[in-house]
C-alpha cells in the first residue's frame, strides 16, 4: 500500500479520464488501486489513460497594489515637493 500524498486521506480515490478503444466512449472514473475500470458504454476494458485538465484555484491571494509612494504619488498640480510629503 502507498502512503498517501499531504493533504490526501489513505481511502481517497483519484479520478482519471479515459478513451475507450472500441467504441470511442470518453469518460471519467474513480479507480482503486485494484480495480481495472470498464467503459460505460460498451464495458470494453481496453481503455487508453487521458491527459487531465483540472480547474485549479489560486495558489494564494494575489498581492496588494503597491502603496504610492509619498511624493509623486498624489497627482498633485504642484508636483513633486508641492505636498506636506514632499
Amino acid at each position: 500500500m502507498t502512503t498517501p500524498h499531504r493533504g490526501q486521506k489513505q481511502d481517497d480515490m483519484p479520478i482519471y479520464e479515459y478513451a475507450c478503444q472500441d467504441c470511442g466512449q470518453r469518460f471519467e472514473t474513480l479507480v482503486r488501486s485494484d480495480t481495472v475500470p470498464a467503459c460505460p458504454q460498451c464495458q470494453s476494458t481496453s481503455l487508453e489513460k487521458q491527459l487531465s485538465v483540472f480547474a485549479a484555484g489560486k495558489a494564494a491571494p494575489e498581492a496588494a497594489p503597491a502603496a504610492p509612494s509619498p511624493c509623486a504619488g498624489c497627482g498633485r498640480a504642484g508636483g513633486p515637493g508641492s505636498c506636506a510629503f514632499g
